[in-house]
């Protein structure tokens, strides 16, 4: 018989067909078995646990050293009832014992079991390392975190004609620099980082009006995309490194472009936070790690590069940005130990040549290869980028913050956390034209708990200098001179106990003792926890209030480093985490905090108990808008905080809300869904319901009196 079966994981949600036959003859063989668990397994549990099982930062490793570690003395029956009894988060599975135990014989076949063992029965239990018959015992101890659901992409089937956007005008760098007021042409509207708009007509004594324009179903995965708007055009990423053209003030398609992925290549949900605009082209980074540029007119590619081998575990999660005409990007993917580590390219805008590569990591003959400590260089990994960078055209310096180095805790890299490790948690500031690295400012050297401060840089002009403002998990809102590095100011957002010290007149911060002197397996309680703190979910500034509005999330986690082998093509997070309410908070997960970036003071904040998931959008009309987990969106007047109007929409909102004009008119667009965050939210806040699927844009207007 048929049976519908719907699933809510870490990061995405999917309903998928199983065929399950009543009274159907039972596996001969574990590799029978395992081969229909491996079917599961890519759909349901690749995202977090990559698809060859060794594991990312949202599901531990089910392969490997690590996992034998834990799993390989225990038995089939205790793997099987923790999958069962755990998986997915937030409940609501109609998976049956058979799919279980496929899944289970999967894994343990993955670790080196013969195909012709005996397959797995529940009254049959194996030793997972060996596949020896095992006396059958429940488990009440619980490791795993989060399988995932991994959408199928599926052609659209339909007689849907594609037409060419004559409307679009090719985009100058100067117009990057200082767009049209109605447009939205990089990540955070302009290279700055600022995510504000000049836009004015939707404002703090009309906002309550605002009404549903248009939306838009999007393909299922991680939603973190960040819509693109050039004279009444919305360029569109779904996940599945899909792009639309899209006229802006009605939603109707133009044109649709596929890039087509090794399956292997998507990890994480396969979020894609950004495209970039320049000339007539559309330029994308691609899961399988590679760069492309699309005629911006009919979407038909015009050139492919490929920048790294995507089987070595390189992929992209966030996209280019233009800097002096340079399409420069990082990779993601460095938690492998890889020779040469994590880098950062630029490439030619017309023809995809690699015109540079910066390391990102400090190797052999680096002059600060030492702040590795005894590492040797080919075995140094991490410095991922998750985040676009921001540009100073007057400076002519590419701003971008890099992640920690891999494994997460330093005693599981084989390292102290006095070991600085450069150039990991870092803020770089490349000159575009060749990857030269002008300066670098280290935020905390040797980071060892998973809390990088590798996210948005905000460039600020005040009071005749240049400042860049960034903030990451712990917390911490630097403030640094974008023209030398040199430090200027630093302040707590948000109650943290990671610290000893921290000095803002000289800038300098230090881990309490017992992080530094953790070793494998001791646990390490922190707050903020490994979720933030601050995330991806970008801050926006506001020069009415001269202010930046930062979304916070109020959690703490108990983290402990494990084995992890050092070996080349091998490597890891090598850690064990588990989140919890930040004490004090009252329950309230969500922030949001507006910070005086003169005085570095807080003006205001807002709590609650749905965590925000978007980034923050500001307005000339003096709003912020934000999207939460509880399926609102939100507009908080930017003087005060006040929450001036919400709506409910169908799905959490997810991704980076943009503001546009088109036909003379205003909009106001955000992307709803979720990705990995599913894992923690499901568990931290399981009474907020929270939609299966329902990825979609949703383009808001204010009603047109006149009719």
């Amino acid at each position: 018989m048929m049976r519908i079966a719907t699933l809510r994981n870490c990061g995405l949600a999917a309903t998928i067909v199983l065929s399950v036959q009543v009274g159907a003859a039972p596996a001969t063989s574990l590799g029978a078995q395992a081969e229909a668990g491996k079917a599961h397994y890519d759909r349901l549990c690749v995202d977090c646990h990559r698809p060859d099982l060794r594991g990312s930062g949202h599901g531990p490793a089910l392969t490997g050293s690590e996992f034998l570690d834990k799993w390989g003395v225990r038995s089939s029956q205790e793997l099987f009832l923790n999958i069962k009894n755990t998986m997915p988060p937030g409940g609501n599975a109609e998976l049956g014992d058979t799919q279980y135990l496929d899944l289970v014989a999967y894994i343990v076949q993955a670790n080196a079991t013969t195909t012709d063992a005996v397959p797995i029965r529940p009254d049959a239990p194996i030793i997972i390392g060996s596949g020896q018959p095992a006396a059958s015992q429940p488990s009440l101890w619980q490791s795993f975190d989060s399988p995932d659901t991994i959408d199928v992409s599926s052609e659209r089937v339909s007689g849907f004609v594609y037409r060419e956007a004559t409307a679009f005008i090719p985009v100058s760098k100067q117009e990057l620099a200082q767009p049209p007021a109605g447009d939205w042409l990089s990540w955070r509207r302009t290279l700055d980082g600022q995510g504000y708009s000049p836009l004015a007509s939707i404002n703090r004594d009309n906002v309550h009006q605002l009404k549903l324009a248009w939306a838009l179903t999007m393909g299922e995965g991680s939603n973190q995309g960040t819509p693109l708007v050039r004279n009444g055009i919305m360029y569109l990423t779904h996940p599945g490194n899909r792009v639309q053209a899209l006229d802006a003030a009605s939603g109707e398609l133009i044109w649709e472009y596929r890039h087509r992925y090794p399956a292997e290549a998507k990890t994480l949900g396969g979020p894609t936070r950004n495209i970039a605009l320049y000339g007539d082209k559309i330029y994308m980074a691609t899961y399988d790690a590679a760069l492309i540029a699309l005629d911006a007119r009919t979407g038909k590619l015009v050139w492919q590069t490929v920048k790294a081998d995507f089987r070595q575990g390189f992929t992209h999660t966030s996209g280019p940005i233009v800097a002096n005409g340079v399409i420069v990007s990082g990779i993601n993917g460095c938690e492998r130990i890889v020779a040469d580590g994590c880098f950062i390219t630029g490439h030619h805008a017309d023809t995809g040549e690699e015109l540079w590569r910066t390391s990102t990591i400090a190797l052999k003959d680096d002059p600060n290869t030492e702040t590795w400590g005894a590492m040797p260089p080919e075995l140094r990994a991490g410095g991922d980028t998750w985040i676009p960078g921001s540009y100073d055209p007057e400076l002519n310096l590419f701003y971008i913050g890099t992640s920690q180095a891999k494994p997460w805790v330093a005693a599981s890299r084989g390292m102290s956390p006095r070991d600085k490790a450069l150039y990991t948690n870092a803020t770089l500031a490349l000159n575009p034209d060749n990857g030269d690295i002008v300066w670098y400012y280290q935020h905390i050297g040797g980071e060892t708990i998973d809390m990088e401060v590798g996210f948005e840089r905000v460039l600020i002009n005040r009071k005749g200098r240049k400042l860049l403002a960034t903030i990451g998990k712990d917390g911490i809102l630097w403030k640094l001179d974008r023209a030398t590095g040199e430090d200027v100011d630093l302040v707590e957002t948000m109650h943290q106990n990671l610290f000893a010290q921290v000095d803002r007149s000289s800038g300098k911060i230090g881990y309490r003792q017992d992080i530094l002197d953790a070793k494998i397996g001791d646990p390490v309680s922190v707050c903020p926890g490994i979720y933030g703190g601050h995330n991806w979910q970008a801050s926006a500034y506001s020069p009415q209030t001269h202010a930046l509005i930062i979304p916070l999330h109020q959690l703490c986690a108990e983290m402990v480093g494990r084995k992890v082998e050092l070996v080349p093509g091998k490597g890891g997070y090598g850690g064990d985490s588990r989140s919890f309410e930040m004490p004090g908070s009252e329950g309230n997960l969500g922030k949001l905090v507006a910070f005086d970036i003169d005085a570095m003071a807080e003006l205001w904040s807002h709590q609650q108990r749905a965590m925000f998931l978007t980034s923050v959008l500001t307005t000339a009309g003096g709003l912020a808008f934000v999207g939460d987990l509880d399926r609102y969106f939100k507009a908080f007047d930017v003087s005060t905080g006040k929450l001036l109007w919400q709506a409910r929409l169908g799905a959490a909102l997810h991704g980076f809300p943009i503001t546009y004009s088109a036909g003379g008119k205003q909009y106001v667009a955000v992307p709803t869904g979720l990705g990995v965050f599913r894992a923690l939210t499901a568990a931290i806040s399981p009474e907020i319901y929270q939609p299966e699927g329902g990825n979609a844009l949703y383009v808001f207007e204010l009603p047109n009196l006149n009719q």
